[in-house]
């Protein structure tokens, strides 16, 4: 292997597990969370309500566990052990989607499941700075997103073919989740080797006054940019509607996603080797421009054409900046505080994330789809003003 510091440094294996980890669990989730919503109404009658208050629970479930979790693997000194937890409660429930019969099923297994994502968003986001060399951080991290995100548009791809050929059998297609999920637990067992740590590690409670004043000012001002920025991206489900009032069947929604993540994973490796090569605070402000571009093309025209430009051009800015900001909180943060720093990033990340959902849903019922995308365009402008305000050092 070359040097530390040589152009030729390979990303470490380690990543590479990592990263095919990410691909198989959410081939697995994807699978299922494509045809859920479909399921819950069509074979379990339940209504649209029930089904956003299941969300709406589970969601809220992962935000909690997050912060938690992170300060867990702090206070550990260890990051593999919980993200082992995580990724084996994740597989853990996808048994229970093949089985339901019932609202209480489903509620019972995305519960689990999203506190599984929760306990190991955080330690395996800090694994990951803990392993890449610092001037491979963005590329480890762009690398890890991209294959995650090949999962997302493989699983709903291998949903819609064995409902096809298995005519709507949705136990049948929910119990095949459970290979992918089980294989990516024993991936990240086998696969993945925590660095040594330091000799003289001491367990610390991240929650104490002074380990919180050690996250510096440079990380708050990622975190208040990561929020608002946030704030201006909702929730994708909204880009599935604006595409149904293009006339596309409902049973080929899913193909929405398929096509922003497969820009996504095209696209957020080579984001992410940019980002060790160009300004973080310059990256950003291109990665909201080309928000703003999908947000007017989506508010402007519900024609097809105009939509899957919107959608395309959504997909190329989640690549250029989730794992950018995921890397700028590993470069801010202290080490023995990264997996703190993620939780806390997250909660605040996520919160925004419902209250724009929230926001986007009011505006759509109570004016029309394009006020939504306006409003998301309207921050993206906040989110560069905030921007402008000079990075804490």
């Amino acid at each position: 292997m070359a040097p530390p510091g040589s152009p030729s440094i390979a990303i470490p294996r380690g990543i590479w597990a990592l990263g095919f980890v990410s691909l198989l669990m959410d081939v697995s989730s994807e699978l299922i969370h494509s045809l859920l919503p479909v399921f819950m109404v069509t074979a379990l009658g339940m209504s649209a309500f029930a089904v956003g208050l299941i969300e709406g629970a589970a969601e809220s479930t992962a935000l909690i566990v997050k912060v938690f979790s992170g300060m867990v693997s702090d206070w550990l000194g260890r990051r593999k052990l919980l993200a082992v937890l995580g990724y084996g409660l994740g597989a853990a429930s996808k048994p229970l989607f093949a089985l339901a019969s019932s609202a209480g099923w489903v509620l019972g297994a995305r519960l689990i499941d999203r506190v599984g994502k929760g306990i190991r968003g955080a330690p395996r986001d800090a694994l990951v700075a803990d392993i890449a060399p610092p001037e491979l951080r963005g590329a480890a991290f762009g690398l890890r997103q991209s294959l995650d995100t090949v999962g997302a548009f493989l699983g709903p791809l291998l949903g819609m073919g064995l409902m096809l050929l298995w005519a709507d059998d949705f136990h049948a297609v929910f119990w095949v989740a459970v290979i992918p999920a089980v294989l990516s637990v024993v991936l990240l067992c086998v696969g993945v080797k925590e660095p040594a740590h330091h000799e003289g590690h001491k367990s610390v409670n991240p929650l104490r006054k002074e380990n919180l004043r050690r996250l510096p000012s440079a990380y708050w001002w990622v975190v208040a940019v990561g929020a608002v920025f946030t704030l201006a991206r909702f929730s994708e489900a909204f880009l599935v509607l604006r595409a149904q009032q293009s006339g596309l069947p409902l049973a080929f929604a899913p193909l929405v996603m398929i096509a922003m993540n497969v820009i996504y994973a095209l696209a957020a490796y080579p984001c992410g080797k940019l980002a060790d090569a160009v300004s973080h605070r310059k990256l950003l402000a291109w990665g909201l421009a080309l928000l703003i571009g999908a947000d007017l093309l989506l508010a402007y025209d519900s024609h097809w054409g105009w939509i899957w430009a919107g959608v395309s051009l959504w997909g190329l800015h989640m690549a250029m900046t989730q794992g950018l900001l995921a890397t700028m909180v590993a470069d801010t943060a202290p080490a023995d505080l990264r997996g703190t720093a993620y939780g806390l990033f997250n909660l605040m990340s996520g919160v925004a994330m419902l209250l724009a959902s929230a926001l986007a849903g009011w505006l759509w019922e109570a004016f029309s789809p394009a006020a939504t995308f306006y409003a998301g365009a309207a921050f993206c402008v906040i989110a560069l003003a905030v921007m402008r305000v000079r990075e804490p050092r």
